[in-house]
């Protein structure tokens, strides 16, 4: 009996380990599609590109992702679990507007500044129509969308804010702090760099503060110290 049961617990071992190592390696992958994606579009990338510079051979890639859109997907999938992630501070009515709209804008930043590569794949299947992965985003990012608009009109409703178009106000913030990463190029060329710097990010974060707590009629007592 208590051998049949440490074959068991054996078996089951082995089993998570297998699960964990092709996790990983799916992982790994997605990590070098990402980039790929983003420098040559959907159309531009090959399976074996990123299998080559994932050091894998085609086939073996093929065996965790049968399909150039099934490993984009894959992609996608992670970006907007991140993306979304980072949203979720609006989710919180109990906290002061003005503090829920810093970090709001912190973590979009963040993501800009720690994800180009994702932020720009997201960004060219949007603009491209979402062919791929429209009914993902409407699934997933609609619903998060409406519920942080409630957010807002219930703040407007108790007096907390100012009356504000809560959707053209998240545009607006997408807009802004998503430019960080799919513009940086433009944006260092323009400032005689190679990249955009922490401090450029920061003073970034400043600003965008700054104009939504402004458009919402939240004064800012930290905005004349960075502003």
């Amino acid at each position: 009996m208590a051998a049949t049961k440490t074959v068991t617990v054996t078996r089951s071992a082995a089993v998570k380990r297998r699960v964990l190592n092709r996790d990983k390696l799916e992982a790994d992958i997605a990590d070098v599609a990402v980039r790929v994606f983003a420098e040559c579009g959907y159309e531009g990338t090959s399976i074996a590109t990123i299998a080559e510079q994932a050091g894998l051979s085609k086939q073996n890639l093929m065996y965790y992702f049968p399909t150039k859109q099934a490993l984009y997907e894959r992609v996608l999938d992670g970006v907007l679990d991140d993306w979304l992630a980072r949203m979720a501070t609006l989710g919180d009515p109990s906290q002061e507007p003005r503090d829920v709209l810093r970090a709001y804008i912190q973590a979009k930043l963040r993501f800009s500044r720690e994800q180009p590569w994702a932020s720009r794949v997201y960004a060219m299947e949007v603009i491209s129509g979402a062919q791929l992965y429209g009914p993902q985003i409407q699934s997933r990012v609609v619903p998060l969308l409406r519920k942080d608009i409630e957010v807002f009109e219930r703040w407007i409703g108790e007096g907390r804010i100012g009356p504000i178009n809560a959707t053209h106000l998240l545009f607006a913030i997408w807009a802004m702090t998503q430019s960080y990463a799919d513009f940086s190029a433009q944006m260092a060329l323009v400032l005689n760099r190679k990249q955009l710097s922490r401090k450029d990010f920061d003073d970034a974060e400043a600003m965008i503060t700054h104009m939504v707590l402004s458009a919402v009629a939240i004064a800012d007592p930290r905005a004349s110290a960075r502003v």
